[in-house]
This record gives C-alpha cells, structure tokens and sequence, in this order.
C-alpha cells in the first residue's frame, strides 16, 4: 500500500563540508530510528567505517568531521514501504540551497534511483560532478560488501584530491 512520505531529517552539513552524499528518501526503518541509513542491514554505515579505517561512534560528528554532507534527493513522495522502485509524485529537497552554504565540490549519489531524481530535478541547476554509487541498501544484496567498498572509496579519494587543490 502507498503511502505519501514526507521527509523528517534535516541535511547534515557545514560549511566546510565538502562531499555531498545523496539518497533517495529515508526508509521505513530509518524513519523509525531517526537518522539516516537505520536498517540494521544497511551497510552505509559499515563501509564508511571500512574506507576511513574508523569506527564511527558519533556518525552526525564523523561526518561533519570528515567534511560530508549528507541528505536525500527528494522531500515527498508517494512510495509503497521502502521501494525506491515504487516512487511516484516525487518532490525535490532544496539541494541549491545546501550546496550554496557550504564549500560542496563533488556530489555521489547512493543508488540509480537516487541518481535519476538528482538528474530529472537539479542536472541544469547545479554544476557540479556527480557521480553514482551503488546502493548499499539490504534490497541490493547482489552487490556484495568489498565491492562497495571499492566503489565508496572514490568518497575519500575526492576529499583528499579536493584538499589538494586547496593548497594550490
């Protein structure tokens, strides 16, 4: 059954913030927990603490710290649980907004259906590079972990190449 979800969370970034990591819409379950990527079986967590060679205790601090944005592409829509698949009436964040009060440089996105909303809403609006990784939701099971960890690793490599370019 469909049901219209508004998004609860507020985008975590600063002005230093240099990455910027967009989903789709938060699921059932994080919306239950509160925060961004709750499902036990999410792996977001999981690989970040992989790349950065961290355990990560306080993820609103360790983000800020690592100069991550995060949020969703999308404010509202219409979805059926949490399929990403079963999206419609989709209504866009205010991405521009964000990216304008902050010193964002790359944008990646967490999943093709995250990656579509970005480009159908913001592709003429904001000029940035943005790139697609893939999903680390538990409905992606097919993707196993060390390939997604090959693949978040751009994350960090984009950091330390845009640190470079500031001491340019």
């Amino acid at each position: 059954m469909k049901s219209i979800v508004k998004h609860q969370f507020e985008p975590i970034f600063d002005t230093n913030s240099k990455i910027l990591i967009l989903g789709t819409i938060p699921s059932v379950k994080s919306r239950s927990v509160g925060f961004y990527y709750g499902h036990p079986k999410n792996r977001f967590w999981e690989v970040l603490e992989e790349i950065f060679e961290e355990k990560i205790k306080d993820k609103r601090e360790f983000l800020l710290r690592r100069r991550i944005a995060l949020w969703d592409v999308l404010a509202s829509c219409e979805i059926e649980g949490s399929s990403d698949a079963s999206i419609k009436k989709a209504i866009p964040n205010d991405l521009e907004k964000l990216i304008h009060n902050s010193h964002i440089k790359t944008i990646f996105t967490t999943g093709k259906t995250a990656y579509k909303y970005y480009m159908q809403f913001f592709k003429d609006k904001v000029d940035l590079p943005v790139y697609c990784l893939p999903s680390p939701s538990p409905a992606n099971c097919r993707v196993k972990k060390e390939e997604l960890i090959k693949s978040y690793q751009w994350i960090k490599e984009k950091l330390v190449e845009n640190d470079k370019k500031k001491k340019i």
